[in-house]
């Protein structure tokens, strides 16, 4: 029996946050890290600095960055590298070699339509050990909702940038 599947989705801020305090949480036990992010692509942010010094905690940007509009023709290069991240993760989950997988913005990738529920469905499928895997996105479907043991909603109530607020460093990044 694989291990337990968490997801954090919903329109509000923290479902990447949550999943890397739980980053911070294992390897403070000694586990083994993988995050794997689909769609993020900024090397530089706080999260990625600090996660880097921790023994175990491996991260990986496989995203291009902030997507553009489908009928965009670099839509499609997202598309293929969210494919191919796809492919990437499902190798990772059979391998059995990390006790905590986190596929960040995977259910954002279905919501936007960069990858289809059923491939990412099926690729779950391919677990293999008791390790705990975490999906976060914005629109988690009744698919993805249904394989999981625990999903938590983040409702966004207010948020600053929408009252004029830059995004700000050791905040949103």
């Amino acid at each position: 029996m694989p291990g337990r599947l968490l997801i954090f989705t919903g329109d509000g801020k923290g479902k990447t946050t949550a999943a890397l305090g739980m980053a911070l949480r294992a390897g403070g036990h000694g586990q083994k890290v993988l995050v794997l992010q689909f769609i993020k692509a900024n090397a530089y942010s706080g999260e990625l600095a600090a996660l880097k010094h921790i023994p175990g905690v491996e991260v990986q940007q496989t995203g291009l960055g902030f997507l553009p509009p489908p009928e965009d023709p670099r839509f499609e290069e997202h598309r293929r590298a969210a494919e191919q991240a796809l492919r990437q993760a499902e190798e990772i989950l059979g391998s059995g070699r990390y006790d905590l997988i986190i596929l960040d913005e995977v259910v954002t990738a279905v919501t936007k339509k960069l990858l289809a529920e059923e491939a990412v469905t099926a690729a779950l499928g391919h677990r293999n050990g008791k390790g705990v895997l975490v999906l976060t996105g914005r629109g988690a479907g009744p698919g993805l909702q249904a394989m999981a043991d625990t999903v938590t909603e983040m409702k966004n109530v207010k948020h600053g940038l929408k009252t004029g607020w830059q995004a700000q460093e050791g905040v949103e990044f």
